[in-house]
């Protein structure tokens, strides 16, 4: 009774109920999804609007099978600031909309050939820790805003509060109202978010609240279509570095099928999942964002609450938009506390390690063989020791995160070291 959905993929909670679902996972990628154009340097209401857009989109194109949320992505970061300080806002749109065309082609040539390579390349050995090392490479960011206070070092203010906020979310995923139950995640915030006020009235080191950003932010928030350019450096990078972000895509789709218990690599097929994230993106760039990608804090939000309905995917997406039109309201999200958010990813980003490891369980992978055991060991200290693989081109520096490497030698190696016969 326990692992029983609240609602399956297929269900429509009633209205209300799917308003505050879907607010809830707009809630738990906020962070990320404004913190990626912040660090660019580009409008984060115009990255809401595009994650809502996306997010829609995604939806319709994955034939309302998928539930996922789709904001923005840290891989582009580095290439993406290189490209708007050299060339501007036309030419962040043009790698966004190359992106997007390059998960299409992949996408196709998938459809062609079918799923089938996908379980020789990534059989559970390999999914199972990149999977965890996608919750547990997260980590480190969790903590930092857990611990950060308002003066940037250790706090143990933000400790306090994040903990807080933690066991709010803790207590009331027991709750015996299912509903209550199932917004835990959004009255872990909630909470956080007023104490945090409260206590910083009384204490400057709980003073993370700062409404001046409310105050000067427009109250109208139109979104800006930025005509796409393009030259051969932004074409090579933007579409070098989407082949790390489509692995990471295909990590989050099979882990998705598994929490929600159906396999979206044959229905309805990752040539459409991946088409739908690339369609994401390339929207994202016309609309003056940055790139977008499948979010692991949203699968950590079904796991958590068993609230699967794809319903409420598209009221976060229609949410985000609202939100994105009104800018005072947006300013009031952004101000939420990062000690609050860490709190809540503690819990977010640990559900999804957990489900990673469980890809090994359920599949009962035997670490007595020697080629189970170097595949898992490898790719779990490559994904948590950050590394990467960094190099310039064009004027850029490309670099592979540590779950793309990861993923990338994991399957490397799965390929390539003989299996016992």
């Amino acid at each position: 009774m326990e692992n029983k959905p609240l609602y399956t993929v297929d269900e429509k909670p009633p209205f209300v109920q799917s308003a505050f679902y879907g607010l809830q996972h707009l809630l738990a990628c906020f962070g990320a999804t404004v913190l990626v154009p912040i660090l660019v340097g580009v409008n984060p209401l115009y990255a809401i609007f595009s994650a809502g857009v996306g997010t829609i989109l995604y939806v319709v194109i994955t034939k309302f099978k998928v539930p996922n949320f789709v904001g923005s992505s840290f891989a582009f970061i580095a290439p993406a600031i290189l490209v708007l300080g050299q060339y501007g806002p036309g030419y962040l749109a043009g790698g966004a909309i190359v992106s997007g065309v390059f998960y299409c082609l992949i996408a196709a040539l998938i459809y062609a050939v079918g799923p089938q390579w996908i379980e020789k390349a990534l059989p559970p050995v390999v999914i199972g820790p990149v999977v965890a090392v996608i919750g547990l490479a997260l980590a480190g960011t969790a903590i930092d805003m857990a611990s950060t206070g308002v003066d940037g070092n250790y706090s143990i203010c933000a400790l306090i509060i994040a903990a807080v906020t933690l066991l709010i979310t803790i207590f009331t995923n027991y709750s015996k109202n299912q509903f209550i139950a199932s917004i835990s995640i959004i009255i872990g915030l909630a909470g956080g978010y007023l104490i945090t006020f409260l206590l910083g009235l009384i204490h400057p080191g709980f003073k993370f609240v700062s409404f001046e950003a409310i105050k000067n932010a427009p109250a109208i928030n139109l979104p800006v279509f930025i005509a796409p350019q393009f030259n051969v450096a932004v074409v090579v990078t933007f579409a070098i570095v989407s082949f790390a972000t489509i692995c990471e895509h295909i990590g989050h789709t099979i882990v998705t099928g598994d929490i929600v218990g159906r396999d979206y690599v044959k229905d309805p097929g990752l040539h459409r999942t991946i088409a739908g994230d690339g369609v994401a993106t390339a929207v994202a760039g016309m609309f003056g964002s940055v790139c977008n990608t499948t979010y692991g804090e949203s699968l950590g939000v079904l796991s958590t609450t068993r609230v699967y309905s794809v319903v409420v995917f598209i009221f976060a997406g229609v949410i985000a938009v609202l939100l994105s039109l009104f800018g005072k309201f947006g300013a009031f999200l952004q101000a939420l506390p990062a000690p609050v958010l860490g709190g809540v990813c503690i819990l977010l980003y640990g559900s999804i390690a957990v489900n990673g490891l469980k890809q090994l369980v359920i599949n009962k992978v035997n670490f007595d063989e020697k080629r189970n055991l170097i595949i898992a060991s490898i790719i779990f200290i490559l994904g948590v020791g950050g590394s990467k693989i960094s190099f310039p081109i064009g004027g850029f520096t490309f670099e592979l995160g540590a779950i793309a490497v990861a993923a990338l030698v994991g399957i490397i190696l799965n390929l390539v070291i003989p299996r016992a016969k």
